[in-house]
């Protein structure tokens, strides 16, 4: 696909940027606004910010890279997929762990809260898993 300096693409993806920018910008207290794959995340000053825990080397081939963000009554959290993979990845989502699985590699992450299975679910979008955790 050759680049094309006229494409309309361009435009629309550059609209786009500046919808989230305007958003965020207008979001209750905006300096603590974080994006997090994508999910917005906001918290108020006197909560103090979500705490990010990156877990694994990004460079370590035997480990899927993930961050976990905490909201009040979510956890979220975004792994990155490899772009060569042979088989669809895997989601195991228990009442107090996450097991996710790509090809022969896998990675049990323990939550700090019990969640409600029944109201989390994840999606896969360019090659980034988000999960979305209810808390119980």
């Amino acid at each position: 696909m050759q680049n094309n300096p006229n494409s309309p693409y361009d435009d629309v993806f550059n609209n786009l940027a500046k919808i989230v920018e305007d958003i965020v910008k207008n979001m209750p207290d905006n300096q603590h606004a974080r994006i997090v794959g994508y999910t917005i995340i906001t918290r108020h000053p006197s909560t103090g910010d979500p705490d990010i825990f990156p877990a694994g080397d990004p460079c370590d081939d035997g480990e899927i890279p993930y961050e976990v963000v905490e909201s009040d009554d979510m956890i979220f959290i975004t792994a990155k997929i490899p772009v060569h993979q042979k088989n669809a990845p895997s989601v195991d989502i228990q009442a107090d762990s996450v097991q996710i699985g790509i090809d022969n590699r896998d990675v049990t992450i323990m939550l700090s809260h019990p969640i409600d299975r029944i109201h989390s679910y994840y999606r896969i979008h360019h090659g980034v898993m988000d999960l979305t955790l209810k808390k119980k």
